[in-house]
């Protein structure tokens, strides 16, 4: 199991790496003007980011008719980044399914939502999600405040990796009203 030390070691590895090729910086900034929820869930787990490994969140804004899994995917892509090319778009969408999507009524629980993925590749990366970061309880309120708000209308889960060594988990919601879209990536080996 990877601890999150090893996490912040490899993270500042790749940043020390990219100065030195001269690759500008691939994390992300958070944007001061997002909702609370997003800020929240990006203490916990990181600004939007092209590192490929860790997590990080992605917000946007969907049109009505933009479907959720797009989005996601579309996070998933920029997460990778340069990786995805590099090992071929077949290796990173080997592994891609959705594992988990909310049924209409349900009660809002994403942290026991997470708990009961009964897909065998996805169970093994939520405990990586919920419990193994360096805040467990921030992270977890921060799961809560932002994907079980009543005006979540649309979660779903997706498993992904490299079809090898990295694996992970993609939480997507949405709330239609507004048509704001909120995703963790969360990829580790």
């Amino acid at each position: 199991m990877t601890s999150p030390r090893d996490v912040a070691r490899r993270s500042l590895g790749a940043l020390i790496l990219g100065a030195a090729l001269g690759v500008a910086s691939v994390a992300g900034a958070s944007d001061p003007t997002a909702p609370g929820y997003v800020l929240q869930l990006e203490r916990a787990y990181g600004p939007p980011s092209q590192q490929g490994f860790g997590s990080a969140v992605f917000h946007e804004t969907l049109g009505r008719d933009q479907a959720l899994d797009a989005a996601a995917l579309a996070a998933y892509r920029r997460f990778v980044g340069p990786l995805w090319d590099r090992f071929g778009e077949a290796a990173w969408m080997a592994p891609w399914r959705e594992v988990y999507r909310r049924p209409a009524g349900a009660r809002h629980d994403v942290v026991a939502e997470l708990g009961r993925i009964d897909d065998a590749d996805a169970r093994n990366s939520v405990p990586m999600v919920l419990d193994v970061v360096e805040d467990a309880a921030a992270a977890r309120s921060a799961l809560s405040v932002a994907f079980d708000d009543p005006a979540v209308t649309e979660l779903r889960v997706f498993n992904l990796g490299d079809g090898q060594a990295m694996s992970g988990l993609l939480v997507a919601g949405r709330r239609a009203a507004t048509g704001e879209a909120v995703m963790l990536v969360f990829l580790m080996d």
